[in-house]
């Protein structure tokens, strides 16, 4: 089989209708086809896009679709516990700091160290999970060795860390353990009103993430309002984007809940925030800005079910100039919303459209997230998804 699976799909069609002893006219009348229409796709004159014509003809043949868009490509299997998250796990379970330095072990100098944890935050908004899984064991043991030698200079860096950790396990489905990083990093972070903002944002991606949203909701509009400057207009721009983000997180979290007028008044709260920062900063490892609050509305509306604004949100924000600024996790993860949006709508084509843009442009969001691999299965289930659904969803082994 190794060689057919090289073959283009027509010439895989011919190869099994042969295998199957069925001359042209046959496997035509079976399929309620022409025997030209069989002749024009074993010669690749005709495509097969759509994933229903594959099944049909896979049921005539007998024989599984994936046999006919199958690759010669190893399958990408989910990131789960075995691939470094149980050493994530096992990293945050050592107490470095109450315990104190054990004696031997080498402190890292704390810029070597917030050095290597902004090297780890680019890789994560580069959309490359795998790489930072291997990363964070590592970077966690240093950073919290680092704030137990000098706790004053080394809580920086070791709240990124948490943070960072709490982010990639809330995209590889393990909010659970991500809640254990980000109450460490709120513990470490406790008294510096900056650092605590910064760790709430991620506080409330993991208890969205749970399903804890009145909780969320709760949290993040404290948050916000602790971290809010006494007038907008004397905010500083890296302010202002904590503060702002912690109301998106605030609108999200409402919208989940079901408040449609909490969630459109935090993300307006938002937007005005949005318009003193602008597009194209990144400030806390945030991404606020105009553009980002346009992705939250098109977030929310969603939760609420409508596909058209959710759309119209979209063709706004990725029209403005920082969408191309934004990091290609924000905007992978963006995409894959608005592929519900399109299956909510009955447009599985361009539901298709946008999984396929993710996986061109950030294959781990595809492979690694739970929540991704649902949306494939989703497009994939649907009779008039075209073929590359269907060759992703074999390559992700889930076909």
């Amino acid at each position: 089989m190794g060689s057919v699976e090289l073959l283009p799909v027509g010439r895989r069609v011919a190869y099994w209708r042969g295998r199957r002893r069925l001359s042209q006219q046959v496997f035509a009348d079976r399929l309620g086809k022409s025997k030209s229409w069989v002749d024009k796709v074993e010669r690749g004159v005709r495509s097969l896009d759509r994933l229903s014509t594959l099944q049909e003809i896979a049921r005539v043949l007998r024989i599984d679709t994936a046999a006919l868009v199958g690759q010669d490509v190893v399958p990408v299997p989910a990131m789960g516990r075995g691939d470094g998250v149980e050493r994530i796990r096992a990293a945050l379970s050592r107490y470095e700091i109450p315990f104190g330095r054990p004696a031997g072990n080498p402190v890292l100098p704390v810029d070597r160290l917030l050095g290597d944890v902004g090297y780890a935050w680019t890789t994560f908004q580069h959309a490359r999970y795998p790489q930072v899984v291997n990363l964070m064991p590592g970077l966690l043991t240093n950073a919290q060795r680092t704030c137990a030698h000098d706790q004053r200079s080394g809580r920086v860096a070791l709240v990124e860390a948490y943070r960072l950790t709490a982010a990639l396990l809330v995209k590889l489905g393990d909010a659970e353990l991500a809640w254990l990083a980000v109450d460490r990093a709120m513990l470490v972070a406790t008294d510096d009103r900056e650092l605590v903002a910064a760790a709430a944002v991620q506080l409330g991606q993991v208890l969205r993430a749970l399903g804890r949203t009145r909780e969320a909701g709760s949290v993040m509009r404290a948050a916000a309002s602790r971290s809010a400057p006494p007038m907008i207009e004397s905010g500083t721009p890296a302010e202002l984007s904590l503060c702002g983000t912690l109301l998106i997180h605030a609108g999200l979290a409402a919208a989940q809940d079901g408040n449609e007028s909490a969630a459109d008044e935090l993300i307006d709260e938002a937007a005005g925030m949005a318009e003193r920062v602008g597009d194209g900063y990144d400030h806390h490892r945030t991404g606020f800005g105009p553009t980002a609050v346009d992705l939250a509305r098109a977030a929310v509306t969603v939760e609420f079910g409508d596909a058209c604004a959710a759309i119209a949100w979209h063709e706004k924000a990725i029209a403005r100039s920082g969408w191309r600024w934004l990091p290609t996790e924000h905007r992978a993860a963006h995409l894959l919303d608005i592929a519900r949006a399109y299956l909510h709508a009955g447009d599985v084509g361009n539901a298709a459209r946008m999984v396929t843009e993710v996986e061109r442009t950030a294959p781990a969001e595809i492979s690694c997230r739970p929540v991704a691999r649902d949306v494939v299965a989703e497009v994939a289930r649907d009779p008039r998804a075209p073929t590359t659904i269907a060759q992703l969803a074999v390559r992700l082994g889930m076909g």
